[in-house]
C-alpha cells in the first residue's frame, strides 16, 4: 500500500467505531449550535496554541508538515516548522506576523523575507470561515470521536456548487489551499467531503478533513489537526518579534513606515498636516497610528487604527491623505452635512471626502460601525 493510500486508510480508521452518540439522542447537539458556539469562542480568543500536524494528498504525491503554532487573533501568528516531507517548507521554517511585519525564514536558504503591511486591514478569516459555513453549507451531526485525547463532535458538511475550489479556506489554521482541479470542467460531478471535528472542551474546531473526488479518485484531499491545543492561556511579550540569524540575508518588501505611534501628538511631530480627533463608539480604543511615506506624487498617508479589544476583528480606521487615492466613479455619491461625499459598500464599509488640501477615509470592517456620524464629526477642521 503506498503511502497516499495508507493516509486515506487512516483517516477512515480514526473515524471507524469512535462514535459515541448520533443525531438522534436526545442531548446531542446540533451542527449548527456547535458552529454558532465556535464563532463565540472564536469572537473573545485571546490566544491560541498547538502543535498542528497538515496532509495535503493529490492524485500524485502527498506532502505533510507538523508545526508549532501560536496565534493571537486576528494579526499575530508565529509558526514554527518540526517536521516536514514538503521540500518547499523545510524542517526549522519560522514565520513570524504581527500588525506591521511578517518574517519568513526559511533555513536551507538561509534567506529572511521581511515584508512591511503597516496599513494592512486584520480580518479574522477563520470567524468568516465559520460563520459561511453556517450560512450557507448543509451541516448534518455525526456523533462524537476522539481527537489527539480529547473528545470532538463529528460535523459532516455540503457546500453549495460554486462553492468547490479552485481554493480551500480552512477553518482549522487561518490557511487558504489552492486546489489543482485538473480531473473535470463540470464541478457539479465531483464529489466533495468536508468534514469538521468541533472539541467539546472550548467549543472549537480541533481538525478538519476536505476531500475532492472524480469517479471515485481522490483528487485533493486536505486534513490538519490540532495537538496540545490550549486557549487563551497567555503569552509572553516577545513571542511575535523574530531577530534573524546572523547568517541570514534579509530582503525586504513593501512599504516600510516612517513610524509608528501611539500618540497623535507623536505623530503630528512628522507630519505636515494636523489629525483630527473623532468621536468613536465606547467599545473601541486607539491602538496605533502608521505613517508611510509612498514617494513623489504619492503623498503622506496617515492612519488611525480604533479596534474593539474585546472582539477580534471589531476595527475601524481613519485615514489622512494629501494626494486623493479614491476614484469617484467607482463609489455612491451622498452628502453629509451638506458636503460632497462617497460611500463604498462590501467586505471594508468606506466613506471619503476631500477639505481643501486634504483627502480623509472612515472605514471598518463591521457593518454596526456608525461611519456617517464619524465622517461628521471630523468634517472640514
Amino acid at each position: 500500500m503506498n503511502r497516499r493510500r495508507l493516509l486515506a486508510a487512516g483517516a477512515v480508521a480514526a473515524l471507524a467505531g469512535c462514535v459515541s452518540y448520533t443525531a438522534d439522542d436526545e442531548e446531542s447537539p446540533t451542527a449548527e449550535s456547535l458552529v454558532r458556539d465556535a464563532i463565540e469562542t472564536r469572537r473573545g480568543m485571546t490566544d491560541l496554541t498547538a502543535r498542528r500536524t497538515m496532509a495535503v494528498e493529490t492524485d500524485t504525491d502527498t506532502r505533510e508538515r507538523t508545526e508549532a503554532v501560536v496565534r493571537r487573533p486576528p494579526a499575530s501568528q508565529r509558526i514554527e516548522v518540526l517536521e516536514s516531507t514538503d521540500s518547499s517548507v523545510p524542517v526549522g521554517s519560522i514565520t513570524v506576523t504581527n500588525r506591521a511585519t511578517t518574517w519568513e525564514y526559511n533555513p536551507r536558504t538561509e534567506i529572511v523575507d521581511k515584508q512591511s503591511h503597516p496599513n494592512k486591514v486584520d480580518a479574522d478569516r477563520t470567524r468568516r470561515v465559520l460563520e459561511r459555513l453556517l450560512d450557507e453549507h448543509r451541516l448534518r451531526y455525526e456523533g462524537t470521536t476522539t481527537v489527539d485525547g480529547r473528545e470532538a463532535h463529528v460535523i459532516e458538511t455540503k457546500p453549495p456548487v460554486d462553492d468547490i475550489g479552485p481554493t480551500i479556506d480552512l477553518v482549522v489554521g487561518d490557511t487558504t489551499f489552492v486546489v489543482p482541479l485538473r480531473a473535470t470542467g463540470d464541478l457539479e460531478k465531483l464529489d466533495v467531503s468536508r468534514t469538521v471535528w468541533i472539541d467539546d472542551e472550548y467549543r472549537y474546531p480541533i481538525k478538519e478533513e476536505n476531500t475532492i473526488s472524480d469517479d471515485g479518485e481522490t483528487r485533493h484531499r486536505v486534513a490538519v489537526t490540532y495537538e496540545d491545543l490550549e486557549i487563551d492561556t497567555g503569552l509572553e511579550p516577545e513571542t511575535f518579534s523574530f531577530e534573524p540569524p546572523a547568517d541570514a540575508t534579509v530582503v525586504t518588501d513593501g512599504p516600510e513606515p516612517e513610524g509608528v505611534f501611539e500618540t497623535r501628538a507623536a505623530a503630528e511631530e512628522i507630519l505636515p498636516y494636523r489629525l483630527p480627533e473623532p468621536p468613536v463608539p465606547n467599545t473601541y480604543v486607539l491602538d496605533r497610528i502608521t505613517v508611510v511615506e509612498k514617494g513623489e506624487g504619492f503623498g503622506t498617508t496617515t492612519t488611525l487604527w480604533y479596534n474593539d479589544p474585546t472582539v477580534i476583528a471589531r476595527e475601524l480606521f481613519v485615514v489622512v491623505r494629501n494626494v486623493q487615492r479614491f476614484n469617484p466613479d467607482a463609489l455612491e455619491e451622498i452628502t453629509i452635512d451638506g458636503r460632497t461625499a462617497y460611500r463604498r459598500d462590501g467586505r471594508i464599509q468606506s466613506v471619503f471626502w476631500t477639505c481643501e488640501d486634504l483627502n480623509y477615509e472612515v472605514s471598518s470592517l463591521t457593518d454596526d460601525t456608525p461611519l456617517l456620524e464619524i465622517a461628521a464629526s471630523i468634517g472640514c477642521p
